[in-house]
């Protein structure tokens, strides 16, 4: 399974218009090679270099397998399917772009296809996104960019 953007490479910089200093728009995402298998997909956006330790900037779960990626702009809403927001570390349950107080930080991208529908609701907190992931992943993929204010 792979995962990309046409917004940046893997490693690369991600554009300013995806951070709180520009539009703050979550960024195009596609996605390939997904087992057939797979009945849903969950996306995690997170920051490891966060100084109160990871950062989580964006949740989606319960992604139907046969999407293809997510357009510009998703985080704000109109996901397809049944997917859901889960909460992020703003408490808020949508994209927030890069924002990083100082110097370079990465943002990890990890998508992952499980056997599973997940029965949680709308604003899940991360762990228990994790603690019902539990079990049910058949495969993961993770896009890596950088940002810096």
């Amino acid at each position: 399974m792979r995962i990309a953007s046409p917004a940046f490479e893997n490693g690369q910089s991600i554009p300013e218009k995806h951070s709180c200093d520009g539009e703050d728009v979550s960024p195009a995402l596609t996605w390939d090679d997904v087992p057939q298998s797979a009945k849903s997909l969950t996306l995690v956006v997170e920051d490891p270099d966060a100084p109160r330790g990871t950062w989580d900037h964006w949740i989606v779960f319960n992604i139907p397998p046969v999407v293809k990626g997510l357009r510009e702009g998703a985080g704000a809403g109109n996901l397809p399917g049944q997917a859901l927001h889960g909460r992020n570390s703003w408490t808020r349950n949508n994209w927030g772009g890069p924002c990083p107080p100082s110097g370079t930080h990465r943002y990890f991208f990890k998508l992952f296809a499980l056997d599973a529908m997940l029965d949680l609701s709308q604003g899940a907190s991360k762990a228990e996104l994790l603690e019902a992931m539990d079990g049910h992943i058949l495969d993961k993929a993770e896009l890596m960019g950088t940002y810096k204010r």
